[in-house]
């Protein structure tokens, strides 16, 4: 056996207590991840370009795009506009407002790739819903409310290839390691009627019981006045960041940089839509570090081998029993929940993929069987730093870090009770496990 090095033993005791502390809550979030970065340099566990990746990476820049975008939604009276539109349909009871609010997060990843350029055009729509029907800030229905936009947009998108970046990261993992190309319409066809259909109804019931309160019906639409100047050059701006955004396969510009541009627009003196002033107290900075930081823990644990290392010793220890396939099954999800503890969500299937053919050794399953069912596992986070859209959602909503981390937990455990063997029995009856 080959022995492990110091170096290795130091970059798992910095990422084990970074990770305890996110998920105790025993720190502010933001102040953890400032521990990590000052940690890491000072210790020297990684080089500076890996330890602070997070700040170049794509989902930092499209976290602040969203806070941005999200100000300037509020600051011209669209999201009002939207949300009185959206209230008398949805505010007759709270199973339903909070059914119509997951469904729309989920019907909008069809047609908009970005997870968070989903969850920064929701949350100012959804806050300014809740305010019209009675729903104040930093209620329980409030905080279910948003986590209702962050757990529907990251969950149930997975259901959907090209809609989550850890199914686009496995994706292309499996060609360059295998050769296979997966299909959108048998990802579609395999993942929907769990992973989509029915963790959406799990998720609508946990949130109901979790996050209970008791909107004000709205009976009629009310009249609004027509689109002022400032609302028309808005819905331009973000008519034409969707456009972009929906069509980045043809143009290959990250959408980061597209709602870059498109906040940058909105910050313009005279011609744009948020003030100084605006722009200060509407962008958390807080949940910027935050995810910068998710992301460089993720990268220092890539690049240090650490992850290979981990992900070499639960194969190792994870049991295999190719006459119960349902005990295999469980394994792999099992053994891909806990990658998701070190390289969070956009980083499992880049470990895991790789690893696919030995797993798929251990296990006697084929190997697209061993690919697909990482989805299911990367797709129901245990804690929310583990999946960086969930983290915004709670950013922009001002959730409390203890709301988030209960529902984490609560869904995860529901889904593993119900969803899990319903999830294994739809992959025996298409043929993806032997009866």
């Amino acid at each position: 056996m080959t022995p492990v090095l110091p170096e290795i033993w130091l970059t798992a005791m910095v990422v084990t207590i970074t990770i305890l502390l996110w998920a105790t809550a025993l720190l502010p979030e933001f102040i953890t991840a400032l521990l990590f970065f000052a940690a890491a340099m000072l210790l020297h566990i990684a080089p500076a370009a890996s330890v602070f990746s997070g700040f170049a990476s794509s989902a930092f820049w499209l976290v602040l795009s969203g806070f941005i975008l999200g100000v300037a939604i509020r600051q011209v009276g669209l999201a009002d506009r939207l949300a009185s539109m959206l209230a008398a349909v949805l505010s007759h009871s709270w199973p339903r407002m909070v059914g119509g609010v997951i469904l729309v997060s989920y019907l909008l990843a069809f047609i908009m790739p970005s997870n968070m350029g989903r969850i920064a055009l929701l949350m100012p729509i959804v806050g300014a819903l809740a305010k019209q029907v009675g729903i104040n800030e930093g209620s329980r229905g409030w905080i279910g409310l948003a986590l209702a936009v962050g757990f529907g947009t990251f969950q149930l998108s997975a259901s959907i290839l090209p809609a989550n970046v850890p199914n686009l990261v496995m994706t292309g993992a499996a060609e360059n390691a295998f050769g296979l190309h997966l299909g959108y319409m048998p990802w579609l066809f395999l993942h929907t009627p769990v992973v989509g259909i029915l963790k959406g109804m799990l998720l609508t019931l946990c949130i109901c019981v979790l996050f209970p309160a008791r909107p004000q019906p709205v009976t009629q639409h009310t009249v609004l006045p027509r689109l002022n100047k400032d609302e028309w050059r808005l819905v331009a701006v973000l008519l034409l960041t969707l456009l972009l955004w929906m069509t980045d396969s043809l143009h290959s510009i990250s959408p980061a940089w597209i709602g870059l541009a498109a906040a940058c627009f909105c910050l313009l003196p005279r011609i744009g839509f948020v003030s100084s002033e605006a722009f200060a107290s509407g962008v958390n900075f807080r949940t910027c570090l935050y995810v910068a930081a998710i992301l460089g823990v993720t990268s220092v644990v890539i690049d240090s081998g650490l992850g290979r290392l981990i992900a070499t010793t639960l194969l190792s220890i994870t049991p295999f029993d190719v006459t119960r396939p349902f005990i295999s099954f469980l394994s792999l999800n099992a053994l891909t929940s806990a990658l998701n503890f070190v390289v969070t969500a956009n980083g499992v299937p880049a470990m895991f993929t790789p690893m696919a053919g030995d797993f798929s050794t251990a296990s006697d399953f084929p190997l697209l069987t061993v690919l697909m069912i990482q989805v299911f596992a990367y797709a129901t986070p245990l804690l929310p730093y583990q999946a960086s859209p969930i983290v915004l959602a709670m950013g922009l909503g001002r959730v409390p870090a203890r709301d988030g981390i209960i529902l984490c937990l609560v869904v995860a455990l529901a889904s593993a009770i119900v969803l899990l063997p319903l999830d294994y029995l739809w992959f025996m009856a298409l043929g993806y496990v032997p009866h």
